[in-house]
């Protein structure tokens, strides 16, 4: 799996070097192919074993005493949930282009997040301030929400059962300006470096591929996302698009 840090050296040499640029642009796509196959290959097989458990757990509820059962349940689904991650990843970096309203996108994450909070007899309280008037976008719809969701429930696991979240989006110039706020437990100064990179992760059951899929998507629209947080204190992710 390549890095952040391997894939901007290898697209810096890309602009220097044109006989450089085929090479590395076959060997990516070669990696992807790869990554693609390892992973359908595995899953198959794996959404089978788990179906069967489940099937088994339905005739035989008994089951649910046997030692280690319920772990052995959740394992087959983080393998499973970390499998179809890894798809996501290594396909987000790859868009489809549509011309929509940003606007109304936003207001449409920020409708459903609030819905599900409602549906989890949530106490965190949500708020939203979308700027009108941000006009048209070009660039992957599903993917940019795929981002936004990613970070509001990332907030949403920060917080405390009464903490604050909010989504807020301006636009200034050329650019749309994109912030998710959270009142939660922060992230301390000496892992921010490292949050986006592929398969780390500070959270219990986490993949480690939700926030660097997101760089990944972001970057692709030629925008940038980064993060600051105060331990303790709450974090502030800023997502910048250009329009």
């Amino acid at each position: 799996m390549f890095t952040n840090i391997d894939i901007n050296k290898m697209n810096r040499l890309m602009e220097e070097n044109k006989d450089a640029k085929q090479i590395i642009s076959q060997l990516l796509e070669n990696h992807h192919v790869a990554v693609s196959m390892i992973a359908h290959e595995i899953r198959n097989p794996l959404t089978l074993v788990s179906s069967s458990l489940q099937i088994m757990e339905a005739q035989h509820p008994e089951v649910k005493e046997f030692h280690n059962w319920k772990q052995t349940m959740e394992d087959v689904q983080f393998m499973c949930s970390l499998l179809n991650e890894l798809s996501s990843f290594n396909k987000s970096g790859t868009l489809h282009h549509s011309v929509f309203s940003i606007e109304q996108l936003l207001k449409n994450i920020a409708v459903s997040f609030a819905i599900s909070l409602d549906a989890a007899d949530s106490d965190i309280e949500f708020t939203s301030r979308i700027a009108p008037g941000m006009g048209d976008f070009t660039g992957d719809k599903i993917k940019l929400e795929e981002v936004m969701l990613n970070l509001l429930q990332n907030a949403r696991d920060a917080v405390s059962s009464q903490g604050k979240i909010t989504l807020e989006a301006d636009r200034f110039h050329d650019c749309v300006v994109i912030r998710c706020t959270d009142n939660g437990c922060g992230i301390p100064e000496d892992l921010l470096g490292t949050i986006f990179d592929p398969f780390v992760t500070y959270k219990e059951n986490g993949t480690g591929l939700g926030l660097s899929s997101s760089r990944r998507i972001v970057e692709a629209h030629g925008g940038t996302i980064r993060a600051e947080s105060t331990s303790e204190k709450g974090t502030v992710f800023t997502v910048t698009l250009p329009i």
